[in-house]
């Protein structure tokens, strides 16, 4: 049983949490653990309220460590306490995910630095900047680097997800969970007709 710790914040983008969270809630695999920094009920971007399971303050360890993304995202990446708890879970995760401007949060902790990476793509040229050391591929659906998995936007966190439960769990069990969901999986990590969309390109 890997235990998956999530950052949830006020603002957070409700399909960036729940999406990859409907693909990883496999019961007898993963456990799934909402953390905050303060334990009062955390609002969505679109206002629907959730209560944390623990917060950054608290000594866990977490196997598997996923940041959703969100406007709001982004001004965490200033705050000592939320920066420090980042850069621990990270450190001690055997996988670490991302979703949309949770990629660009993580960058500014400095987690990312020299690595490759990818964000949402509509803002990827005025938000990358914030992590000028990482290697940021404009043209990827997803992107892996060792232990690190950074997914486009919004939707695109589902595929992400679905490809750790491959590389966790095997293939079967990743088509099971797209099947369950009657989702169709895009699983090839350089699937993205949303970069040129918006003026990028570069596949890394």
């Amino acid at each position: 049983m890997k235990n998956l710790g999530v950052f949830i914040f006020p603002g957070v983008q409700t399909l960036d949490l729940f999406g990859p969270l409907e693909m990883l809630g496999v019961d007898d695999k993963i456990k799934i653990k909402l953390v905050a920094q303060k334990p009062d009920p955390v609002p969505t971007r679109h206002g629907q309220r959730i209560l944390p399971d623990a917060t950054i303050a608290e000594e866990r360890r977490y196997d598997l460590l996923l940041i959703p993304g969100g406007d709001a995202a982004i001004p965490l990446g200033r705050r000592p306490n939320v920066k420090d708890w980042l850069i621990k879970t990270s450190q001690s995760a055997e996988l670490v995910m991302t979703v949309c401007t949770g990629s660009i949060l993580l960058a500014m902790t400095g987690v990312l630095d020299g690595k490759r990476a990818t964000t949402n793509k509509q803002d990827f040229q005025a938000t990358t900047p914030l992590g000028p050391n990482v290697n940021w591929v404009e043209k990827a659906r997803w992107v892996q680097d060792g232990r690190f998995f950074t997914s486009s936007g919004v939707s695109a966190g589902m595929d992400m997800s679905l490809a750790v439960l491959a590389q966790l769990f095997g293939r079967d069990t990743a088509e099971w969970m797209a099947d369950g969901s009657e989702y169709d999986w895009h699983d090839d990590p350089g699937w993205d007709p949303f970069a040129e969309k918006c003026g990028l390109g570069h596949q890394g």
